[in-house]
C-alpha cells in the first residue's frame, strides 16, 4: 500500500526554481512531484505549515553533536546521536567525521559506519576521516602525536570499507599521502579532499589531476593565496574540478574573503557549506574533551587552551542564514550551498539535493524568518518545531 501525502507551503524551492503556493507530493519516501496547493489530489493528507519548503541540508563535516564527539565512542549509537543532533537544524544527510586519532579508533569508526549503513540509519550518508594523514605545519587542533603518513594498511582499509556505505570521504595532506595513493583511493570510489596541508598550488593541481576532488574547510589549515604562490586556497578557487567546504560562521573566514572566493570560484565544482560541528550542537555544554585536551565554548567560538580554533559552534540553518543575510546571496543559492552543491561534491546529486521526481523525500520546512519548523527524511517526519 502506497504511503502518500503532501507538504504544503507558501513557497517551495526544488533546488533550481521557486514554486509559489504549492505542495510537495511524497510517495513511499520519494518525491512524486510539485503541484499547486489547490491541486493536491483528493484523499491525500496535507502537512501544511506555510513558509518555505526546500531540499534537506547535507553536511559533509560533522565531528559531533548531542554532547558526544565521534572520537569519544566510535560506535553505531554515537553515529545515531550525531545524526539526530543535526536534524532540528534542517540537516537530513550527514557525514560523521573522525578527527585524527589512533589506528584502533579509526578501525572502530570504519566498522561502525559500515554497520550504520547496513541498518539504513536515518540521516547517515557515510563517513569523513579528517586525518590522521595530515601536515604538522597545518595541524590546527589535530593532535600532532597522532598525525602520520598513510601506509599500505591505511589505504587498504579505506578501499575495503568504501563499498559498505554511500560515501567515504577522507581529508589528506600532500605531505603525508602520495599521488599514487590518492589515485588508488579515487579509483576505488573514495572521495579525496586536500586539507591541513602547506602544499603548493602546483602540487595541489597534480593531486587534483590524479583524483582529489575537494578542499577541506576553505582558507582554514591550508596554504594561503600569495602574490607568487596561490597555495591550496588558490587551487580550491581556481581549479575547476575542486569543490570546497566553507565554514560560514564569521569566525573561521572573514565575510569579505568569503565574498571574494564565491565570486572567483571557477566551476563546475562549487563552494558548499559545512558546519565542522562539535559535541556542543544541540546542548548547552561549555567545554568538552578531544584526545585528552579541553576545548572551550565561548562567544560562538570553540578553542583549545592556547586559543587555536577547534571545530565550530555552528549548525547548518545558521550557516544558510549567514550566507543569505550577511554575504547577500539569493536565498535559493544559499540553500543550494547547503544541499545540491554538497550532493554534487560526493556524487549523490542523482538522489539528493533536489525536490525532483524519484529523489529521496529529504525535506526541510522553514519559517519566513528562516527558522526550521519541520524536517523529513525519506518521507518520515523526524523533527517538528
Amino acid at each position: 500500500m502506497t504511503n502518500r501525502f503532501a507538504i504544503g507551503a507558501a513557497r517551495i524551492f526544488d533546488g533550481e526554481a521557486w514554486h509559489e503556493d504549492a505542495a510537495l507530493i511524497v510517495a513511499d519516501g520519494l518525491v512524486e512531484g510539485i503541484v499547486r496547493r489547490d491541486a493536491v489530489p483528493t484523499g491525500i493528507a496535507v502537512a501544511d505549515g506555510g513558509g518555505i519548503v526546500a531540499p534537506g541540508f547535507i553536511d559533509l563535516q560533522v565531528n559531533g553533536g548531542g554532547g558526544l564527539m565521534l572520537n569519544d565512542k566510535p560506535d553505531v549509537d554515537t553515529l545515531d546521536i550525531i545524526c539526530k543532533a543535526q536534524m532540528p537544524f534542517g540537516t537530513t544527510a550527514v557525514l560523521p567525521t573522525l578527527i585524527t586519532d589512533s589506528r584502533e579508533i579509526t578501525r572502530s569508526t570504519l566498522a561502525a559506519g559500515a554497520e550504520a549503513a547496513r541498518r539504513k540509519m536515518p540521516g547517515f550518508l557515510g563517513l569523513h576521516l579528517e586525518g590522521p594523514h595530515l601536515s604538522l605545519a597545518r595541524k590546527g587542533a589535530h593532535d600532532p602525536n597522532l598525525i602520520r603518513p598513510m601506509d599500505a594498511d591505511d589505504e587498504a582499509a579505506l578501499i575495503a570499507t568504501r563499498e559498505a556505505m554511500p560515501v567515504l570521504l577522507t581529508t589528506v595532506a600532500t605531505e603525508s599521502v602520495t599521488a599514487d595513493q590518492v589515485r588508488a583511493l579515487a579509483d576505488a570510489g573514495v572521495v579525496v579532499s586536500l586539507g591541513h596541508t602547506d602544499t603548493s598550488y602546483r602540487t595541489a593541481k597534480q593531486y587534483a589531476e590524479v583524483g582529489a576532488t575537494m578542499a577541506t574547510h576553505l582558507f582554514n589549515a591550508m596554504s594561503q593565496i600569495g602574490n607568487r604562490e596561490p597555495g591550496l586556497a588558490g587551487a580550491a578557487v581556481n581549479i575547476a574540478t575542486l569543490s570546497a567546504g566553507l565554514i560560514a560562521d564569521g569566525v573561521h573566514v572573514d565575510p569579505a574573503t568569503m565574498t571574494i572566493a564565491l565570486r572567483a570560484k571557477n566551476g563546475p565544482a562549487r563552494i558548499f557549506l559545512v558546519t565542522d560541528a562539535m559535541a556542543t550542537i544541540g546542548t548547552d555544554l561549555k567545554s568538552f574533551q578531544l584526545n585528552g585536551r579541553t576545548i572551550k565554548r565561548e562567544n560562538g567560538r570553540l578553542t583549545l587552551e592556547d586559543g587555536t580554533l577547534a571545530g565550530a559552534d555552528l549548525d547548518m540553518i545558521s550557516a544558510v542564514r549567514f550566507i543569505h543575510e550577511k554575504i547577500g546571496l539569493e536565498l535559493g543559492e544559499a540553500i543550494r550551498m547547503a544541499s545540491l552543491y554538497p550532493a554534487e561534491a560526493v556524487k549523490q546529486d542523482h538522489r539528493l539535493g533536489r525536490l525532483r521526481k524519484g529523489f529521496a523525500a529529504n525535506v526541510v520546512q522553514l519559517t519566513d524568518t528562516l527558522n526550521v519548523s519541520g524536517v523529513w527524511i525519506d518521507g518520515n517526519r523526524v523533527f517538528a518545531a
